[in-house]
């Protein structure tokens, strides 16, 4: 078994066990793999050990590794966008992810619905709420959150599916569980009003919670997807600025 399967399988392991003692089944919980930094025949190994979503944070970066493993594989991945987002870069993302997690203004919203290419699927996208108010993080603030998805919800070549948030390192589980529960209340909260606006509470069913280090305390609290990347790759090397 190579490396990068053994990890996956470590992984995979570990969110069965958060499930158990979550009272959860393991199928409510996917893993996203975060493949940012690493080359596309890393994906590739991990692909071949039967993972298929991945997240890249780096637009640009990420659009090669989706281009390259076209050609690469027989069978598709699913791409994630975990990244923040910057008005010139929405059309690539519009045009070639599946997925985008850091929804955070109706500005961006409303670029990817415009570029989304009409033959392509409705984007599958995330509010990005900063949920404990870190100074670091992006995000919506919770009090505006509730009416950015409602814009969001309306918009026609975006499929609103949940909420994501990364709060600040809590140095215990307790601490964790608890910042993870806040974003859990407003995932409710906006599945409820958007269930009510537009009858596509069915659709809203992803909260993306948690990483290597709250991976545990995200699936107590109800998370439906994992993000981790070096339990999966291993430790990054990060380009000099």
């Amino acid at each position: 078994m190579t490396t990068i399967a053994n990890n996956l399988q470590q992984v995979n392991d570990r969110i069965s066990r958060a499930c158990q003692a979550a009272g959860r089944a393991r199928e409510e919980v996917s893993l996203l793999a975060v493949s940012k930094t690493f080359g596309a025949d890393a994906v590739a190994e991990a692909a071949a050990a039967g993972q298929r979503a991945f997240g890249e944070n780096y637009i640009q970066e990420g659009v090669e590794k989706i281009l390259a493993l076209r050609q690469m594989l027989p069978f598709a991945l699913q791409w994630h966008c975990i990244g923040p987002i910057q008005s010139n870069k929405t059309r690539l993302v519009a045009e070639h992810f599946d997925w985008v997690h850091t929804v955070d203004r109706l500005k961006i919203a409303q670029r990817l619905s415009d570029q989304r290419p009409a033959h392509m699927p409705p984007l599958n996208v995330c509010i990005q709420v900063n949920v404990d108010g870190g100074e670091t993080k992006a995000g919506a603030r919770p009090e505006e959150a509730l009416e950015l998805a409602v814009a969001v919800a309306k918009l026609p070549r975006l499929l609103l599916r949940g909420v994501m948030s990364i709060p600040e390192p809590y140095p215990d589980f307790e601490a964790q569980k608890a910042v993870h529960a806040a974003a859990r209340a407003l995932f409710e909260q906006i599945r409820n009003a958007v269930g009510g606006a537009g009858g596509r509470a069915a659709d809203f069913d992803t909260l993306s919670l948690g990483m290597t280090a709250d991976l545990d305390a995200a699936v107590q609290a109800g998370s439906t997807l994992v993000r981790v990347g070096t339990g999966v790759f291993g430790g990054r090397a990060y380009p000099a600025a």
